[in-house]
């Protein structure tokens, strides 16, 4: 596997709840998380995901973060999965809000887009980009 050269950064309210909902919904691993001014507070973590790349998130509190003016709980992020069908039993039934039910779609992926608590969209799916095949 080659060098992770895109992270998506997030901001949540409550950086630690969302972390351990990102685990449990959709099998995210924790590699790192520093605290803030107090152990509630997360300045800096990542989660890495089990089939490559990863995403990095903290606390909304966090006013010296390079995305300071980001509102918590908002974005969108596209992660490409092997198994979606799998994926969305183990999301629906962690309580993610399913938006768009999986589905097979006419450009050639199968996925589905939910919402953490937060309010973050998550669009799991088979497409991994114009020409991309399974081989990579």
């Amino acid at each position: 596997m080659g060098i992770t050269t895109v992270w998506p950064t997030l901001r949540y309210r409550d950086a630690r709840a969302a972390m351990r909902f990102l685990a449990e919904a959709f099998g995210f691993e924790e590699a790192a998380c520093y605290p803030g001014a107090d152990e509630t507070i997360v300045a800096h973590a990542e989660m890495r995901w089990p089939e490559g790349g990863g995403i990095m998130l903290g606390s909304g509190t966090q006013a010296e973060s390079s995305i300071a003016e980001l509102p918590p709980g908002v974005g969108s992020v596209y992660v490409v999965v092997r198994d979606p069908d799998a994926l969305y039993r183990r999301a629906r039934s962690a309580g993610a809000t399913i938006t768009r039910e999986i589905r097979d779609e006419d450009y050639g992926s199968r996925g589905f887009t939910c919402r953490d608590p937060e309010g973050v969209f998550w669009s799991f799916g088979t497409y991994a980009g114009a020409g991309v095949t399974e081989d990579h």
